[in-house]
């Protein structure tokens, strides 16, 4: 039986300590409230950030499987000089709605960020969106100032930039990306998928040659005040550019400050009639096809008429020419017999089979198709043999030559290296397709040297190397026909010429003759000493070893017995017997 006041005490505590109870209820409910509160705050801002703002808001990185974002992967040179790369930097932003001053903040702005006017700021920050770009990629100085703003409306988000050390160098092969790093042109473009798994390149450029090129190109047309220009070193045997340049060129990261004009890759995108240079083509392939010995002779005395075309000589010879005479005096008659000789369909395929007719499939997106007759017709057999109407790319005409001196292999030219992994021997691989025989290739390097050591290429020469080559002067094409003022002048060397190593080619465009070249502004004035500086630069950083030979040892000395003396010559013209020439000259 229990005591009644106990009874009375025990109601009193449980009632206390349901009142206890009951307040820490309400608390837990108040606070998980707050949280649940807090939490959809949160998932809204997500929410605006991800859906209601507008597109291209956001850092956009490459992602692995495992949804990791992937720094973009780095470009080297030959040596493993780095050529682009990535590095973090702070973009800005503003929430419009949280700055309070607009004008005030927008004109403090406009002071700190380079490029970026008072207007332009001001309107973005008078928008009704949450988010907006005020200038991406920010220098850590241009990040202080802004901080020292203390603007609570001002945000930073961390972003990749791609950077190129070497500026303008490598612009046009290299290429650039946009602001959200995706490529855009050259090697940024066409290994945009590679690269933005992070992946590394390498490629076959080796930075010093291309340091010495852009000089020589560039010396070559602020000397002769031309307007543009090109060159290219590249590897006879594996078709490997070492060095590639198109100018103008232009600032990779300033690329939306260049012109049309300077972002134009002249090298392997732009086509253009290079004039003689393709004397070495229809050279070979009369030796090639018909085998004709070095004391064949040609009768350039008068000029040829085709239909309502003339083919004349620049450096007329006005008698009749041995082979070795017209290819080392460019008789533009003496080839466009020798055109006629291989004939309209072999001439064609011939160029064909050299890769000369058709746009070349290589490791860049830039890559031009090249201008050929259509229909070919006899007068285009006889123009194309002394390449008048026929345009390409100098990166085809390069390896064209390669092609032809390197003991008659077919080469391709490549940009991105083979990694050493893959056991390929490039020398050994491109050994598939036979263009000539090895007595044609050594015929053209013997006619190649002797144009340096006799005949229009003579500035070229390199006392120690061995230089061969061939000069190249084409006139522009206009809508009133060719322009007697606006030439290509280019000029094609190889070295050693006796087993080649290295092809080298400049090409300048519209060069403008001056005091020292007699107002001539011909390849042999323009192309080939430039060229001649590239060899020499060459030699010294490559450690290529200069070797002296006694002038019989000469590679075109045997040729000479075919050439005419320069005191037989200047007899011949005091006495006008134009047609009183030995043929075993």
């Amino acid at each position: 039986m229990f005591n009644k006041h106990l009874r009375g005490g025990a109601l009193k505590i449980e009632g206390e300590r349901g009142t206890v109870f009951d307040l820490a209820r309400g608390r837990l409910v108040l606070v998980s409230a707050f949280f649940a509160l807090l939490f959809m705050l949160v998932a809204a801002r997500a929410v605006d950030l991800a859906l209601v703002q507008e597109p291209g808001t956001h850092l956009r990185l490459s992602q692995n499987a495992a949804g990791e974002n992937i720094r973009r992967g780095d470009v080297y040179d030959r040596e493993g000089t780095l050529l682009a790369t990535t590095l973090q930097t702070a973009s800005l932003y503003a929430d419009p709605k949280l700055v309070k001053d607009p004008q005030g903040v927008a004109q403090r702005l406009s002071t700190i960020l380079p490029g970026e006017s008072y207007g332009a700021l001001l309107k973005r920050l008078q928008t009704n969106a949450r988010f907006v770009w005020l200038k991406r990629n920010l220098t850590p100085d241009e990040q202080f100032k802004v901080l020292e703003l203390g603007e609570p409306g001002l945000e930073f988000q961390n972003e990749y930039k791609r950077i190129y050390p070497q500026g303008a160098l490598t612009a046009h092969l290299l290429g650039y990306t946009s602001v959200d790093n995706r490529g855009l042109a050259g090697v940024e473009r066409s290994f945009n998928d590679i690269l933005s798994l992070g992946q590394d390149l390498d490629l076959t450029l080796d930075i010093r040659l291309q340091h010495v090129l852009r000089r020589e190109t560039l010396n070559a047309m602020l000397q002769f005040d031309a307007k543009a220009g090109a060159g290219l070193i590249m590897d006879v045997a594996t078709g490997d550019v070492l060095a590639g340049v198109s100018l103008p060129d232009f600032e990779p990261l300033a690329v939306g400050d260049a012109t049309d004009f300077q972002r134009f890759n002249r090298l392997s995108l732009g086509v253009y009639e290079l004039g003689s240079l393709f004397k070495i083509f229809s050279t070979a392939a009369v030796l090639d096809i018909h085998n004709l010995p070095m004391n064949s002779t040609f009768d350039v005395r008068e000029p040829i008429t085709i239909g309502r075309f003339t083919i004349n000589d620049f450096h007329a010879e006005d008698r009749v020419l041995t082979l070795p005479e017209v290819f080392m005096y460019s008789s533009n008659i003496g080839a466009a017999r020798m055109g006629e000789m291989v004939g309209t369909q072999a001439l064609r395929d011939f160029y064909d089979d050299l890769g000369l007719l058709r746009k070349l499939d290589w490791d860049i997106a830039e890559a031009g198709t090249p201008l050929v007759p259509d229909p070919w017709g006899e007068v285009h057999t006889l123009t194309a043999s002394y390449g008048h109407g026929l345009a390409t790319t100098p990166l085809q005409m390069t390896a064209a030559v390669a092609s032809i001196v390197n003991g008659g292999y077919l080469v391709k030219p490549k940009l991105v290296k083979l990694p050493p992994e893959s056991g390929v021997v490039y020398a050994e691989k491109n050994k598939t397709l036979r263009i000539v025989s090895e007595k044609t290739s050594h015929r053209i390097r013997q006619l190649m040297r002797l144009v340096v050591t006799d005949g229009t290429g003579s500035k070229a020469d390199v006392p120690g190397y061995r230089v061969g080559g061939k000069t190249g002067t084409a006139e522009k094409s206009s809508a009133r026909g060719y322009d007697h003022d606006r030439l290509i002048s280019s000029f094609v060397a190889v070295f050693p010429a006796e087993a080649p190593r290295y092809v080298v080619m400049v090409m300048v465009d519209e060069p403008k003759g001056n005091k020292k070249s007699y107002g001539y502004a011909t390849a042999g004035w323009v192309a080939a000493p430039a060229v001649a500086n590239v060899i020499s630069a060459m030699g010294s950083i490559l450690g290529i070893p200069v070797k002296k030979l006694a002038p019989s040892d000469e590679l075109g000395a045997s040729l000479k017995q075919y050439v005419m003396s320069a005191e037989d010559r200047e007899n011949l013209k005091h006495n006008k017997k134009a047609g009183a020439v030995n043929a075993s000259y």
